[in-house]
């Protein structure tokens, strides 16, 4: 089976993460499940790793005026036009601020040799949104989107 790490965080996302349930204390449980649902032992390993380096993020300082952001050539190459687009917008409309925009670039950036299209992209901030205190209501609006049941303009 040729699963990859964001398809892990997609089955923890699905079957724990969205009922707003944190991950078992027990990991080794949800791992033998995983391994169970045909998920390779280094794949789950790097999807644990990708969660627990979510949770350790440092605060990161906020700025009182706005803020342009540059992408490095490395962020570049992995966020293409259209998901660095995406960033933008959720920012503008308020989705995102510039903390949880830079913990979903850093948390992209962390997902070695995964091509990140912008539906991944969606489900990556959606993860972040999820992860973070306080964020429900950009949360509750950035699940429209994913799901569809609102239109994103990127103009």
């Amino acid at each position: 089976m040729k699963e990859n790490i964001f398809d892990v965080l997609m089955y923890l996302f699905e079957n724990y993460m969205e009922d707003e349930i944190e991950i078992l204390p027990d990991s080794d449980i949800i791992r033998t499940e995983l391994m169970e649902a045909g998920f390779e032992q280094v794949e789950v390993n790097k999807a644990f790793d990708w969660l627990e380096s979510l949770s350790l993020q440092r605060p990161i300082r906020s700025t009182t005026s706005p803020a342009f952001r540059v992408f490095c050539s490395e962020e570049q190459e992995k966020l293409d036009l259209e998901c660095r687009n995406l960033l933008i917008f959720l920012e503008n409309s308020g989705i995102l601020n510039s903390i949880n925009r830079e913990i979903v670039i850093d948390r992209a950036m962390a997902l070695e040799n995964e091509e990140i299209s912008l539906e991944k992209l969606k489900w990556i901030v959606l993860m972040i949104l999820l992860s973070q205190p306080d964020e429900e209501l950009a949360f509750s609006r950035m699940e429209d989107i994913v799901y569809d049941l609102v239109p994103t303009y990127l103009h």
